[in-house]
This record gives C-alpha cells, sequence and structure tokens, in this order.
C-alpha cells in the first residue's frame, strides 16, 4: 500500500436487508451499540470451533464489550446484492462519503495484505470500481482456489507504527492463553516466541486490570491503563460468547481510542443453545474454497433433520474414487489409506453416514453420491467402496436396504460408467446386509466384492486399486461361518417379554439362571478374579473396572441397558452390572429387563440422590443425558463421594462446561470418559453402554473373558474395530477406553496408558490418535522417559488432511490440526522416534499388532490358556423377529394402513407420494375406503359428496340427539356419539337403501314403470325418491351439482339415467317426490363402482350391501 502505517476506523452500519450476515449501528453520541443480524445461509451441523467473519466478530465485540473499552468499530458488508443498491446503501450509511476508506474480502482469507488483497486510502468511487472488479472471481492461495463474494468497507485513520500491537487469546484444555505484543501489523513474525503471555486457569472466573499489566511493560505508561481495561473486557465476552479463537492484529490505539484493524476468530458452536440470543443469528462461512455445492448442502439438510449423522464433502467431482462409509473414524481411516496408496488425486469425496441412519435417509446419501459419481466418465472405470468398521448399534442390514435401492435405480448409470463396488461392514444383522449385497451383484450386473469383520477394514482399498489380489471371503475362521449361518435352536432360543412381572423377580433372585457352565467356567472365573486381585495389590490401585462393578445409568435407555445385561450374562457375572437408572422425567418405578431368558426389575429413579443412597456399591455412573443436561447431570453426580468414574456419551457439550467439569472432576479424583464416547469395556468383567456392540460381535471379539492387550481410543466406532483386530492377532482385549471425539476429553491417552502400564495382567498396548490436538506427544515424553516400558503400537488417522487442497472437519469435534505439530503425520512421526511401533498404514495395523504379539509369546511375557467355550445368550424376541430367524402369527393385520416402518402407508401408497401427487382428501379416502386409488374423477366426486353433506342442520335425528347430549353436559365425543349412534334406515340410511332398490330393480330388468308400480303394490316407499321441501319448481342444487357432474365426468351413468326417468313419473303425480341428494348421491356411486374400471361386479356389489354409503 502506498501508506505504510494505516488504521482502518470501523462503523457497522448497513441496513441489515443490504447486508447477508449483520449490521452494527453505534450512536456517535453516546456509547450504546446495537446489534441486528439475519442469515441467508443454511445452518451447518454443530460442531466446535467454527471459524466467523471478520465483521461478525467485529460486531459482537460492538455490541458487548462495555463503554469504557473506548472502542471504535464502524464498517459496512458489501455483496452481489450490495453493488445492485449500491446507491441505497451510501445514503445509509454517509460517513462512507465523508471520509477516505478501506475495503477487503472477508471470506476467511488470511493474509490478505501480502496476498494484495486490500485497498486502502480510497474514495468511495474507487471502493465501488475494486470491489466490482473482484466480486464473484476466483483466486487461488496456494493450492487452494476461493470465490470473493463478501466484502467489508471500513474508515481509513492513518497512524504510526507504535500505535499498533497485537493480540490473542485461545483456549487450553486447563487454561485460557492470553499473548500480547508491544508490535502489530503484518510483519510481526512468530508471536508465539516474541508475545508475553497471560495464563488464566479455567474457572478463575476473569482478570483484572492488575493481572494484565505484566503484559504492558513496553507499552508506553500513559496507554497502559486505558489498554488494561480493555483486554480485561476483552477477556470478559471471550469467556461469555464462548469464543474459542481470538485475534486481533493490529491493535491501535490512537489518543485515548481503541481501533480493531484485523480480527479472526472462533466460536464455539455447540454452545448455541445457550448463549443464541447474545449472539444473534449468525452466519458460518465455510473456509475459503469450499462453498457448499448444492450436493453438499442438500446432504447438510438431511443431517440437521436427524439424530443420526450424514456428512458429505466432494473434493474432486471428477474423480474415480468414491467412498461411502459408515462411522467418523472409519471415514476417516477409508480416506487416509486411499491417500496412502497413492490415491489422493483420485478420491472424490469424504463422508460418512452413522449413527443408526433409516433406510430412506441412507438411500437419499446413496442416490446423491451415485448422482455426483455417474456425471463423468473414466478411461479406468470407478471405484465405489461401501466401507466401515464394526457398527456398535446400528441395523447394518436396515442401512444396507437403502443404499441396495439407490444402486438398483442407478443400475444403468453403474454399468455405464463401468463401476466396480466393494464392500466391507460388521454389526448387528451384518450377515444379512452382506447376503443382500451378495444377491445384488448376481443381478445388478455390476461387479460387486462383499466382505464381513473376517477380513482387515481396509482391505478392500488395496484391492479397489488394484494394489491387491481380489480375496474370497475368508470362512476358515469356525466361528465367524458359525455367526454367519447360525440359525435359532434350543441354545439361541427367543424371549419374549410377559404381560406382567412378579414383584418376586427382585434384585434378590437375579443370579444364576444358567443352564449348565461348560467344564473349567468354575476354574477360570477363579483365576479370573486372582488376576483382578493380584493386579489391584501389585499397582496398589483399586482398577476402574472389575466383575463386581455396579452402574448407574442416567437417561431411560433401555437397549443399551439389555445390551449391559447381556454381556454380564455371557461373562457369568454372579449379579448384573446396572444397579439402578435415573431418569428425573419419570416418578420411581421399576423397568423390567432380561438376565438370560427370565425377566428381571431394575429400579428407576426421579432423583440421583435416591438412586445413590439405595445403591451404595454403584461407583460408576453411565450417562446419557443430552448435551443440553449433560454438564449439570454430571456436576451433581460429582457431589457423591462414591461415584469413581463418569462415561459421558453426549456429544457437543459446550466447551467451557467440560473444561470446567474436567477441572472439578480431577479435583474429587473421579475419572470422566468422553464426553463424545461410545464407553469402554473390560472383557469378563463390565462395558459401559453400547461399547462392543451386540451379542454376536461380544462372543466373535472374544469379550466375554480377558486376554492380554489393553488399548484407548478416540473414536468409539472404531473400538470395536479394533476388539475384532486383537482378538484375531492376539490372545484378546483386557481392558478398552474409548475417549471420545470431543476437543477436551474428559481422561486423556496418557491417563489411561499410564493405568495399563502399572496393571500386570495387560503385557501390550495401543493406541488410536487422530488428527487434532497434542495429547499424543505427552505419551512420546512418556515413552521417552521410561514412563511407558510396556511395547506400544500406535496410529494416529487423520494423516489425509494435509493431502486435502483445503480444510475438511472430519467427523469429531476435535480432529481438526490447528498447527502442524497437530497432524497425524507429524505425531506418528514423534511416536515412532519416541520408541512405539507405528505401521507405514492403517492397512498394515492388524499385522503389526500380531508381529509384536507374537514376540511377547516367544519370550513368554505371554502365556496363551485354551480357548474357553463361548457362552450362549438367548436372542430378544423383537430382534429374532428383525433378523428374520422366527415368526408368529400376529394379533390382528391391517391391510388399510401401516405405520410400521419409515413412513406411513395408505394402502401401500407413502404418505409423501399421497402429497406430492396432490392426491386430496377423495384420493385419501379411496385408498382408505377400497385399498386402491381410484381415478381422479372418482376421488373428486368423493370430496364433492362429504362437502355437500357435511351438516344437514339441527332438525335431523343425528344433529338432535347431539345437541341434546352436548345441553345435558356431556363432552364433545360423546355428544357426538350419541347422534352417531341413531344412524340407520330413517337416518342416514336412505342411501344403503336407495342404492340397493334402484340397482336391484335395474339388474333384475324392470322398466322404471314397473319399478314404480311394484313398490306401491308392496306398499313400500322408494328410498331416495322425495322431499318436504324442494321440488321440481324448487330444485335441490345439491342435486343438480352431483348429476351434472357426474353426467360431465364419469364414462357411463347408467343407474342415474334409470333413476331420472323413475323421477320422471314420481313427479307426474307429486312435484316434491324428486330424486334427492341422498337418491342422486347413491346411484351415481353405483355407476362409480360399476364402471371406472377398478372393481369387480361383485366388489361393486359388496360394497353396496355392507353399507359403505351410509
Amino acid at each position: 500500500p502506498s501508506y505504510p502505517f494505516y488504521l482502518y476506523r470501523f462503523v457497522l452500519c448497513v441496513p441489515a436487508c443490504l447486508c447477508p450476515a449483520f449490521a452494527v449501528k453505534r450512536d456517535r453520541s453516546t456509547h450504546t451499540r446495537a446489534l441486528a443480524l439475519s442469515s441467508s445461509s443454511p445452518q451447518a451441523a454443530n460442531m466446535s470451533a467454527k471459524a466467523i467473519r471478520e465483521i461478525t466478530g467485529k460486531g459482537l465485540l460492538a455490541k458487548h464489550l462495555p463503554a469504557e473499552c473506548c472502542i471504535k468499530v464502524d464498517a459496512v458488508t458489501v455483496t452481489a446484492e450490495t453493488l445492485k443498491n449500491w446507491d441505497a446503501m451510501v445514503a445509509a450509511n454517509p460517513w462512507v462519503k465523508e471520509t477516505k476508506l478501506v475495503v477487503k474480502p472477508d471470506n476467511l482469507v488470511k493474509r490478505r495484505g501480502k496476498l494484495g488483497l486490500v485497498k486502502v486510502n480510497a474514495s468511495i468511487e474507487e471502493v465501488k470500481q475494486w470491489v466490482e472488479e473482484r466480486m464473484g472471481t476466483l483466486f487461488n492461495i496456494g493450492a487452494v482456489e476461493g470465490r470473493l463474494d463478501v466484502f467489508i468497507i471500513e474508515p481509513f485513520v492513518a497512524h504510526n507504527q507504535a500505535d499498533e500491537y497485537y493480540i490473542s487469546i485461545y483456549s487450553e484444555r486447563e487454561q485460557d492463553v492470553l499473548l500480547f505484543y508491544h508490535e502489530g501489523g503484518i510483519d510481526v513474525g512468530d508471536v508465539d516466541e516474541k508475545a508475553v503471555r497471560l495464563c488464566v486457569e479455567v474457572g478463575k472466573g476473569g482478570i483484572t486490570a492488575q493481572d494484565v499489566l505484566p503484559l504492558l511493560e513496553k507499552v508506553p505508561e500513559q496507554r497502559r491503563a486505558q489498554l488494561s481495561t480493555f483486554i480485561v473486557g476483552l477477556y470478559e465476552v471471550y469467556v461469555r460468547l464462548y469464543f474459542t479463537y481470538l485475534e486481533i492484529n493490529p491493535l491501535v490505539m490512537v489518543g485515548t481510542d481503541i481501533f480493531v484493524l484485523d480480527l479472526a476468530a472462533k466460536l464455539d458452536q455447540t454452545a448455541e443453545f445457550e448463549v443464541s440470543s447474545l449472539w444473534g443469528a449468525i452466519d458460518w462461512p465455510p473456509p475459503f474454497g469450499r462453498d457448499a455445492s448444492p450436493e453438499e448442502a442438500y446432504i447438510a439438510s438431511l443431517d440437521a433433520k436427524t439424530g443420526a449423522s450424514l456428512k458429505l464433502t466432494i473434493l474432486n467431482k471428477m474423480g474415480r474414487i468414491w467412498t461411502m462409509v459408515a462411522g467418523g473414524g472409519a471415514s476417516v481411516i477409508y480416506s487416509d489409506t486411499i491417500c496412502e496408496m497413492g490415491g489422493a488425486s483420485e478420491l472424490a469425496n469424504y463422508g460418512e453416514y452413522s449413527g443408526a441412519p433409516s433406510e430412506s435417509q441412507t438411500y437419499e446419501y446413496a442416490k446423491t453420491i451415485l448422482d455426483l459419481m455417474t456425471r463423468s466418465k473414466h478411461p479406468q472405470g470407478k471405484v465405489l467402496i461401501i466401507g466401515g468398521g464394526i457398527a456398535n448399534f446400528t441395523n447394518v442390514a436396515l442401512t444396507f436396504k437403502g443404499i441396495v435401492r439407490a444402486l438398483v435405480a442407478f443400475q444403468p448409470k453403474l454399468v455405464e460408467h463401468n463401476v466396480s463396488i466393494f464392500v466391507r461392514r460388521g454389526g448387528p444383522n451384518y450377515q444379512e446386509g452382506l447376503k443382500v449385497m451378495e444377491e445384488l451383484g448376481m443381478t445388478l450386473e455390476v461387479p460387486i466384492y462383499v466382505y464381513g469383520p473376517e477380513t482387515h477394514m481396509t482391505s478392500i482399498v488395496g484391492m479397489a486399486l488394484g494394489l491387491k489380489e481380489i480375496d474370497s471371503p475368508d470362512d476358515s475362521d469356525d466361528e465367524v461361518r458359525a455367526i454367519r449361518t447360525r440359525s435359532l435352536d434350543e441354545e439361541v432360543r427367543p424371549r419374549k417379554r410377559t404381560a406382567g412381572a412378579s414383584r418376586t423377580a427382585s434384585r434378590g433372585s437375579m443370579s444364576g439362571s444358567f443352564k449348565k457352565p461348560p467344564p473349567g467356567t468354575k476354574e477360570r472365573l477363579l483365576r479370573e478374579k486372582e488376576k483382578q486381585n493380584n493386579a489391584e495389590a501389585a499397582s496398589g490401585e483399586r482398577p476402574l473396572f472389575s466383575a463386581d462393578t455396579q452402574a448407574l445409568v442416567w437417561g431411560m435407555q433401555p437397549r443399551a441397558v439389555q445390551g449391559m445385561l447381556d454381556f454380564d450374562y455371557s461373562c457369568r457375572r454372579e449379579k448384573p452390572s446396572v444397579a439402578a437408572m435415573v431418569y428425573p422425567f419419570s416418578g420411581n418405578h421399576m423397568q423390567r429387563f432380561y438376565w438370560g431368558a427370565k425377566e428381571i426389575l431394575i429400579p428407576v429413579f426421579k432423583k440421583l440422590a435416591d438412586a445413590v443412597k439405595q445403591h451404595p456399591d454403584a461407583d460408576v455412573l453411565v450417562n446419557f443425558a443430552s448435551l443440553r443436561s449433560a454438564f449439570a447431570s454430571t456436576m451433581e453426580t460429582l457431589d457423591y463421594p462414591q461415584i469413581r468414574t463418569i462415561a459421558i456419551i453426549a456429544e457437543g457439550i459446550p466447551e467451557n462446561r467440560t473444561r470446567a467439569m474436567i477441572k472439578a472432576a480431577a479435583a474429587k479424583g473421579v475419572t470422566v470418559i468422553g464426553p463424545a464416547t461410545v464407553g469402554g469395556i473390560k472383557p469378563g468383567c463390565f462395558k459401559i453402554g453400547n461399547t462392543g456392540g451386540m451379542l454376536d460381535n461380544i462372543i466373535t471379539s472374544k469379550l466375554y473373558r480377558s486376554g492380554s492387550v489393553a488399548y484407548v481410543s478416540r473414536s468409539g466406532g472404531m473400538s470395536n474395530e479394533l476388539n475384532n483386530i486383537v482378538s484375531r492377532a492376539t490372545n484378546g482385549v483386557y481392558e478398552g477406553v474409548a475417549i471420545g471425539g470431543d476437543r477436551y476429553p474428559g481422561t486423556t491417552f496418557i491417563d489411561h496408558l499410564l493405568r495399563y502400564e502399572r496393571d500386570p495382567n495387560i503385557k501390550m498396548l495401543i493406541l488410536l490418535g487422530e488428527v487434532g490436538g497434542t495429547e499424543e506427544y505427552r505419551v512420546c515424553e512418556a515413552l521417552k522417559a521410561g514412563l511407558i516400558k510396556k511395547p506400544l503400537v500406535a496410529w494416529c488417522i487423520g494423516t489425509c488432511a494435509g493431502m486435502f487442497g483445503s480444510e475438511v472437519q472430519f467427523g469429531h469435534a476435535g480432529s481438526c490440526a490447528q498447527a502442524d505439530r497437530e497432524t497425524s503425520v507429524a505425531k506418528n512421526i514423534a511416536l515412532r522416534e519416541a520408541g512405539a511401533r507405528v505401521p507405514k498404514n492403517f492397512d498394515e495395523l492388524k499385522d503389526t499388532v500380531k508381529v509384536v504379539y507374537r514376540q511377547l509369546v516367544e519370550q513368554k511375557v505371554v502365556v496363551e490358556e485354551p480357548e474357553p467355550e463361548p457362552p450362549t445368550v438367548p436372542v430378544d424376541y423383537s430382534w429374532a423377529q428383525e433378523l428374520g430367524l422366527i415368526r408368529k402369527p400376529t394379533t390382528f393385520m391391517s391391510t388399510i394402513v401401516d405405520d410400521r416402518g419409515e413412513e406411513l402407508l395408505y394402502a401401500g401408497m407413502p404418505l409423501s407420494k399421497v402429497f406430492s401427487e396432490d392426491m386430496g382428501i377423495g384420493g385419501v379416502l379411496s385408498l382408505i375406503w377400497f385399498k386402491r386409488r381410484l381415478p381422479a374423477y372418482a376421488s373428486k366426486f368423493i370430496e364433492m359428496c362429504l362437502m355437500i353433506t357435511a351438516d344437514h342442520g339441527p332438525a335431523v335425528s343425528g344433529a338432535h340427539n347431539t345437541i341434546v347430549c352436548a345441553r345435558a353436559g356431556k363432552d364433545l365425543v360423546s355428544s357426538l356419539a350419541s347422534g352417531l349412534l341413531t344412524i340407520g334406515p330413517r337416518f342416514g340410511g336412505a342411501l344403503d337403501d336407495a342404492a340397493d332398490m334402484f340397482s336391484k330393480a335395474y339388474d333384475s330388468g324392470l322398466s322404471p314403470m314397473e319399478f314404480v308400480n311394484k313398490m306401491r303394490a308392496d306398499a313400500k316407499l322408494i328410498m331416495g325418491i322425495g322431499h318436504r321441501i324442494k321440488s321440481l319448481n324448487n330444485p335441490d342444487m345439491r342435486v343438480t351439482i352431483i348429476k351434472d357432474f357426474c353426467m360431465r365426468e364419469f364414462p357411463s351413468n347408467t343407474l342415474l339415467d334409470y333413476a331420472l326417468k323413475v323421477e320422471a313419473i314420481t313427479t307426474s303425480k307429486k312435484a316434491n317426490l324428486i330424486l334427492n341428494v341422498d337418491g342422486c348421491m347413491a346411484v351415481c356411486f353405483v355407476d362409480l363402482l360399476r364402471n371406472c374400471g377398478v372393481f369387480t361386479a361383485a366388489e361393486a356389489e359388496e360394497y353396496v350391501n355392507i353399507g359403505t354409503l351410509n
């Protein structure tokens, strides 16, 4: 720029209608500020530490900093829409014509000054020209190309270099750090080395001017008081508004006024439910170069509407390799492996689906990916990797149904684009899911290679890329084959809920409902107990979990509790691990669960205090509270000293809350696992919630007895994969913990690894870290210091992050590198140099584990024991039925409406289709009444009949009875019922009888005159003929409307024509013996039934005979 030192004076004052982010107005005569916000972009899925626009950050400071801070913040946002209304913007902000200006893009672009993206000391005309030249243009920053579409205009104020300062605030696990340097600007250099820091311990509650003074030692004395006031206020706003990062460079002071020049900031988006009223409607911009495509925006909208997780990031639309991966950790690992094997340039997308999405959700997700995949051809054909780890609770077959539907829909395009599909999956009902995929491969005319958990998770990547020979699924393992083909027998029998549970099924009668333990079971259990006692004696500390652990479960989570009880039963525990449940939204009661094939009762308490008092042996709390209440419930739990371990399942707890929770737990010596975790497992002893998955995976991974290997992982989904790897490469898992994916887990890798190191029963360690954070470096330090002596196999996932052109947020809140040393590549190098065994990639992890374990066996560090007989546990009736293993006659069936699936069905038609095709009430009634779709004119006729007969007035018997009943004080439903009960031959019955009389007369060949004469001879009235008031001279408009419509729209009016001839005869005697509304509707309905082409003659007659018209 032409001015070496410059200052912007910011005034945010643009009408909200012209600014998609927000407008801030400051009354220059006072220090009051007002903030008005409006958002034009869809809300992204909540993720902590989300970057905000510069103008957003300045607006928040302008609104919330106290007046004594003397901050001046004025600016106006410019978008393409603003350019169209330029004169209106100028008129609303007259200061832009009164001073020189600065303009720059606000697209999360760093180092704008050095990139030539700042225009200074410009007139409003020059600013407009500069913006017009750049608005909407693509700009390259390294390998990233992005579009410049948001700019800010601010007043230009000249200043001296000595007026510039640098300040930033960022959060760490145990403290907030303020960095201050007495020089600022674009050439400030490495502030981490230069700046003075002030560390503020979590929970301190704020800072004082005295605390700040050490930061200002090199600032002129006359400025220190004002700057210290500003910094104190800035930190208060930082904490109160849940900032996670805030940098101002330069911060300028001229006289007593403070000016914010450039600002970069991140907010904790998970705190939105707490501070949205302070933020207003925030515009969360994507990273530069990562504007959401329509497909990404669509998946984001699906994700926002479900409790499941659906993520999609398009990396290269022309890419050859496409992925559809289940699980946050697994999705990163597949991307890692593809990149490690040389496929980075051809990787088309990153994404995941997890958390048990429905069939329709997976269908939409798969359809979106397949549509993108088949828009362009590749000379080598394309590859689709449908991968995933071993699910904890997601029904694999159900999610595969949605994928299969999409594959079938895109079959011609898949063939045309020469697509090959590789599938690998495990988890609940995975056998059926893989079977469906295999059967699809036989008919789709597309090569599909299907593998289960017997194949290493990423093996299909090498096959898909042509680097490995395509293998046949490995069924050599007898247990794998047994689980794939097992059907229910007397040992794996369904259990069904009884109609009522006796109070005698109480805690006192819960133990041992096994048939007969296999030989050696008692001896094995005694050895397990002895190992636990020896470990406790050797380490001098009580283990977190044992075979006697008792837990309280916060939240109504019957599925997770039943899983814990089934695990207990398979481990042959003497009593269940779940002592009680806590659910604040109901009174104290008992909840039924299974213990083997028996039913037991577990108490549910409204208050935690009651549960703790009644169960003094319970020392673990499994907290399923939502992200909004997890903090409060955890802090309450910390008041009870008997609770030694808390597992927090919820994801998305605000980081300030989590840090306060961690500090409070540490002060009381409580171990916290989570937040954002599936939990942990100690085979043969105890498991938390859904950890380890369902029973088939418990048995396959040998989690019913202890091994010699302990692991700690960030990812809960990948903990199941580690169970699988360890069970196949070693003698099994001794303990495994998933510390959680949030930025600040309650306990860290080193906490658990040091605990494992002290346990003599553990012979080998595994660490599965990930990109983001620095906790792995504490492990490196422990290795170098000799604190960890046992062999450690380690791998950090997320190595692909550095190969992407722009920032990609992975599945976990904490999986984002803020610095080079937080990358997975740097961590893996550091771990290898510190002495850990680090494979080349995740694909080699199993082999590395196996090699290290075999060395321990050869060294006799591990003494292998004979494998005990796997236990058998009855299968839940509902789950067995879902798997298709059993069948039972239903109590009743409905062929009309079905609401058991993902969408309500009317006669087999999804409700969404009813609305998309605008079938109306008549169309719905055609489906419900006749179980088929009628022609449009027939549906319209039904609607007309309903409209015409909506109210017959107060004189008819049904209305009379309803009125009398209501006047007697009865409720609405009772009054209506009394009126409906009067429906019969003389009220409402004329339609049925009229249809019957006219139909029989016509069908028997009677002429109209013969019919009238016969009825006279039989002394019977002709139903549907005659009216008290209406006549030929005073026609009933209702009859006219129906008659004209049917004459015009119906293909045939045989019976209506017959009835009109009868009317001509009866009215010749008396003018009011007309075809009345009942008779007209009746004969027209018969014409519809007989002539619309939808009903057989027998069906048409049956509908009349059963009273349909009434």
